[in-house]
């Protein structure tokens, strides 16, 4: 305290030890700093000042730029398009599709109606599936706007722009002056947009309400999208280009009219624009180039250099340049000696000519340091695996390196990802897109509902719900996760409905079609095999699944 003698600290030998002041810092920064993240001053973070910008302020500006880039190496880098289409591949595939969960409890609780129960949803989903079948693959192509796609290809497509332009946008539209027989059945159609297109005005700079072309209130809720009339790379539509539509968001009942879904990384984030290999962009870009200077390399050092020394001193040179004569004679006596004198090898190939006295054949030296290329080249794989989220081996299609454990454990780590950005998608954009097509529906098509059933509109939610089911997740060995899956059922801890979608089938269909299967086998007087599961209820799971060696 203030006023008395501070505490002498002495040695051993009597002598007042030397106290360092302690130190505020972690473990490195200098002063009174507590964090070596906020030192500005040490060796490693004195360069280093970024700005702290705002969602939409350290995106919007560069977004153009940013996705540029991306696309372009997703073109032309093989290690790009490799990892986009392995996670498109394993997230959606080829027909991420719905499965109808009508939430009965929900519309009981809601309504008073006991019609509402488990049948009722099991009759109603399968209906419902059944009609969006028909809608959503339709030989016509009904269901786009543009009569090209299915919606399961628009689904692709849409989540490709998410993986590397960071967003997507699709506009539900109405189309009724199509539906006529052997034309379109329903007038919901989807217009699949480039999210280029989705822009402020006049490319104007981002305003209060303004963001990136996206219009919100003083709540941040996006309210509108303004749209270019054309992609402004098109030059055959520049005056197209330079017109903008305003369209909103919903209609008065909630039917969505714009479809716009992003990764959002932060509060108050109103636009995608960097994919999911943002992060190492430029670490491709020189990967790109180690590539192309490795395979240069290699095709120089296939080729065969070599040059031929002759003893022409400068003097006899100069002479025979001058005169024109020693250097004919000179020559003229090499290629009497090449063209008489061969060396003969009795069965292997062509003649071998022998070198004129003086003559010295000298071969270009093939050495470069590139032995350890295949390490540097999988770290950065490694890095580029971590920023998409999958394993190195998923980017590299290597697995030579990898046991069943480790393979099995990347594989549960890859999972967790790509359900994640299925859900989020799933919810994102393709519920909306089946909001949109149960509401027609209901209309179009005789839906079982109970008596004084409400109307679609007063209930979206418990009418439109679903499971969404991609590509199966697959197995690594067969026999030791189905005999897993078996025993995780029969002990309650493992559901089939939720083992069938993660192999990309629906439960329901699994369980007729094994029925159909039965009864083919009786019908035709054979016993059905063991494998149908007939006469196995009462034998423990332990029992009836063995291993291949067991049997």
């Amino acid at each position: 305290m203030k006023g008395q003698n501070p505490v002498r600290i002495l040695d051993a030998r009597g002598n007042p030890m030397v106290r360092a002041t302690p130190s505020r810092s972690a473990l490195t920064a200098r002063g009174n700093i507590p964090y070596d993240a906020a030192d500005r001053t040490g060796a490693y973070t004195a360069d280093w000042n970024p700005y702290l910008y705002s969602p939409d302020g350290e995106m919007n500006p560069w977004r153009d730029t940013i996705v540029a880039r991306m696309r372009d190496l997703v073109r032309n880098d093989g290690w790009a398009s490799g990892a986009i289409t392995r996670v498109l591949d394993n997230a959606v595939g080829a027909n991420f599709r719905p499965i109808a969960k009508p939430d009965w409890q929900a519309l009981a609780y809601y309504t008073g109606i006991k019609g509402f129960d488990a049948t009722w949803a099991y009759e109603y989903a399968k209906a419902m599936d059944a009609s969006y079948r028909t809608f959503s693959s339709s030989d016509g192509r009904w269901c786009d706007a543009q009569r090209r796609l299915t919606i399961p290809q628009m689904i692709r497509v849409a989540f490709r722009h998410r993986l590397i332009d960071g967003d997507n946008l699709i506009q539900p539209q109405w189309r009724p002056e199509r539906c006529a027989p052997g034309r379109a059945r329903y007038a919901t159609a989807m217009q699949l947009l480039d999210p280029d297109r989705l822009s402020n005005p006049m490319m104007g700079f981002d305003q209060h309400n303004m963001r990136g072309g996206v219009e919100i209130d003083e709540d941040g809720v996006a309210v509108a999208y303004h749209i270019r009339a054309a992609h402004q790379g098109d030059w055959f539509s520049a005056g197209k280009s330079l017109h903008w539509d305003r369209i909103e968001r919903e209609t008065e009942w909630g039917r969505p009219t714009m479809i716009h879904d992003y990764d959002s990384d932060r509060a108050d984030q109103h636009r995608g624009g960097v994919g999911i290999l943002g992060p190492v962009v430029g670490r491709l870009k020189m990967l790109f180039r180690a590539d192309t200077a490795e395979v240069d390399s290699t095709i120089l050092n296939s080729i065969f250099g070599a040059w031929l020394e002759s003893p022409m001193d400068p003097e006899f040179a100069e002479e025979t340049f001058n005169t024109g004569d020693k250097i004919g004679a000179f020559q003229e006596a090499r290629a009497d000696y090449h063209a008489d004198t061969r060396l003969r090898i009795p069965g292997v190939g062509p003649n071998l000519p022998q070198l004129f006295p003086t003559e010295t054949l000298k071969q270009l030296d093939t050495k470069r340091p590139s032995s350890g290329y295949p390490v540097f080249q999988k770290a950065f794989l490694r890095n580029i695996a971590q920023a998409a989220g999958m394993s190195a081996q998923q980017v590299s299609n290597d697995w030579s390196d990898v046991n069943y454990s480790s393979a099995r454990g990347a594989m549960l780590e890859f999972w967790k990802t790509m359900t994640r950005r299925r859900d989020d998608f799933a919810s994102g954009t393709c519920q909306p897109i089946f909001r949109c097509f149960v509401e027609e529906a209901h209309e179009v098509d005789d839906v079982p509902l109970p008596s004084g059933a409400p109307e679609f509109f007063e209930f979206p939610e418990a009418y439109a719900r679903a499971k969404w089911v991609g590509p199966g997740r697959g197995w690594i060995d067969p026999v030791a996760e189905v005999k897993g899956a078996i025993l995780g059922m029969d002990s309650a801890l493992m559901d089939f409905d939720e083992i069938c979608a993660e192999q990309g089938v629906d439960g329901d269909d699994m369980i007729q079609a094994r029925a159909q299967t039965i009864k083919r086998f009786k019908d035709a007087g054979l016993q059905p095999p063991s494998w149908a599961g007939m006469g196995l209820n009462d034998v423990p799971a332990n029992q009836t699944i063995k291993d291949p060696e067991a049997q």
